[in-house]
């Protein structure tokens, strides 16, 4: 069983539709249950038997988390694979950003997935084993190329956005070398650029994405389903401590 923060997402969807399609029984975690009800709409009512259930959590509370952990064992039993996709930010100009924006940023990106982790580990530990995948993004690599945003400001990836997503790749080094020996493999996934239905409504702008990218197109969200359905399973048992870019070859160049 998996659990999946911001599963109902522009790229959760994805991740959740190719987990279930693979054989996974996933669990979302969210705090609407009708975005969730929306966003898979075309599976039609998810009995209590189904691949894919929902759990209200606030990812931001400790407590919320720790009620949605309990509820998911007592209902779909212990969880095999963690996945840490939701996020949250405010505030975007780099050189202006109020203290508490800056904070809320970094506990949007990295802390989360912090708090996740730390009230899993109860779970894992009783099953002997299991899989924690964290999600960062190449600007945890990388610098933004500020050329791409000069023409589209409204788009450009705040300094709070990459500082956390470069600390969730060392979150994860950290955790796969602490959890090693006992058979909790941690790895972490990075996407490029997939942009909203919404974001390309500027063609403008994908155009800048496009050219920077070596496969000349930005990335679908089913491009990134695989990634995780290869680290939840058994074919990854022996990798752990990587972070997997999914970037159409951004960060090479």
């Amino acid at each position: 069983m998996v659990l999946l923060t911001g599963g109902y997402g522009h790229l959760g969807r994805a991740i959740a539709a190719g987990l279930v399609a693979h054989g996974a029984q996933v669990v979302v975690l969210g705090r609407s249950e009708a975005a969730f009800a929306a966003a898979f709409a075309e599976t039609g009512p998810l009995p209590m038997g189904a691949a894919l259930h929902f759990l209200a959590c606030d990812v931001a509370d400790t407590a919320a988390v720790q009620a949605a952990f309990r509820r998911s064992r007592e209902l779909y039993g212990l969880p095999s694979v963690l996945i840490n996709n939701a996020f949250y930010s405010r505030g975007q100009q780099p050189d202006a950003l109020p203290d508490a924006d800056f904070a809320l940023g970094l506990d949007g990106s990295v802390g989360t997935a912090y708090r996740c982790l730390r009230e899993v580990l109860p779970y894992l530990r009783e099953r002997g084993a299991g899989k924690i995948i964290n999600v960062a993004s190449m600007y945890g690599v990388v610098a933004p190329d500020f050329a791409a945003y000069d023409a589209h400001p409204q788009f450009l990836n705040p300094p709070h956005y990459g500082a956390g997503k470069a600390a969730m790749i060392q979150l994860t080094k950290y955790f796969a070398s602490y959890l090693g020996p006992e058979n909790i493999q941690v790895n972490c996934v990075s996407p490029g650029a997939f942009p909203s239905d919404k974001v390309r409504e500027d063609t403008a702008f994908e155009g800048e994405l496009r050219q920077r990218i070596p496969l000349e197109r930005v990335g679908e969200p089913q491009d990134l389903a695989g990634a995780f359905v290869f680290l939840s399973s058994a074919a990854a048992n022996f990798v752990t401590g990587h972070n997997l870019v999914v970037d159409g070859g951004w960060t090479i160049r």
